[in-house]
């Protein structure tokens, strides 16, 4: 059966898990998605008591309707920070924007990314691929298991290296839910390991860790979440064997998988994995 979006907006709450629509408590934290739109990874808002908290960035190019969108959720209350996964383009390129949009609000990403950022470098963040500048972007550093708290709830800092050696999931544990950015782009997609700063064998570390987590939803780069604890080990399962296999082929990808595009974060195979997440908007 295939499970899909029908709103642009994914809510979770406390009590209920993940809802359609916005009817939801005043009190109990929010988890809304922003889906990517062409190349840009998922943006995330979460809200509580506490604050307002935001959850990657997208690229530069969509970077004035992002920030319309998320106006639209906030009904003008503050954006209290930006957390970013990584440094990558398509979650980091409009962080400077969207800070700038809303008051100065701080961009936090862990400390091995701030350099790339702040000097605006189009390598290491994969812009240059994008034909695209890569705006500098003023940060503070994130360090692991650092807590965000929202009054109701909170956002911890979780080192996910693998993609990218300064890697981070934001985890919500009284929603068993976590944001992974560019290490899991899909169900059905590998993440590479070949971009800068990127490691095989931290990509298996971290998805390991995701799978001890035990979560009961998992919002990747691209895509609806995936949910359900059995449907999600299901999913680390399949990546973690295409991984291991790749170990043991001296840190290579099959030959037989096409080459991936120079925008791509991800390996895409020969045969198409299962995906029961469609995004439907």
């Amino acid at each position: 059966m295939k499970r899909a979006t029908k709103s642009p907006y994914l809510i979770a709450t406390a009590p209920f898990g993940y809802l359609q629509g916005r009817g939801v408590s005043r009190s109990a934290v929010k988890v809304t998605r922003l889906p990517g739109i062409h190349h840009d990874g998922n943006v995330v808002l979460v809200s509580g008591k506490a604050g307002h908290v935001l959850i990657d960035a997208g690229t530069s190019w969509y970077q004035a309707l992002q920030v319309e969108r998320v106006e639209g959720l906030l009904n003008g209350a503050r954006l209290d920070r930006i957390l970013l996964t990584s440094r990558r383009f398509p979650v980091s390129g409009g962080a400077a924007h969207l800070a700038e949009a809303f008051d100065g609000a701080p961009v936090h990403i862990h400390p091995e990314g701030q350099a790339s950022l702040e000097t605006g470098d189009f390598f290491t963040t994969w812009a240059s691929r994008y034909d695209s500048d890569m705006p500098r972007t003023p940060t503070s550093p994130v360090l692991p298991d650092e807590v965000f708290p929202l009054g109701d709830g909170e956002i911890q800092a979780f080192p996910l290296p693998g993609h990218a050696s300064e890697g981070l999931g934001y985890h919500l544990p009284h929603l068993g839910t976590m944001v992974v950015g560019a290490l899991l782009p899909r169900a059905d997609r590998p993440t590479r390991w070949d971009l800068p700063g990127g490691s095989l064998v931290d990509v298996v570390a971290s998805l390991q860790t995701l799978k001890a987590l035990n979560l009961r939803s998992l919002v990747p780069l691209q895509g609806p979440a995936i949910r359900g604890k059995s449907h999600i080990r299901d999913v680390l399962d399949r990546h973690l064997s295409f991984f291991q296999t790749a170990v043991d082929n001296d840190g290579k990808a099959p030959t037989s998988w096409n080459r991936p595009a120079p925008t791509a974060l991800w390996l895409t195979p020969i045969s198409a994995w299962p995906l029961e997440e469609h995004e439907q908007v």
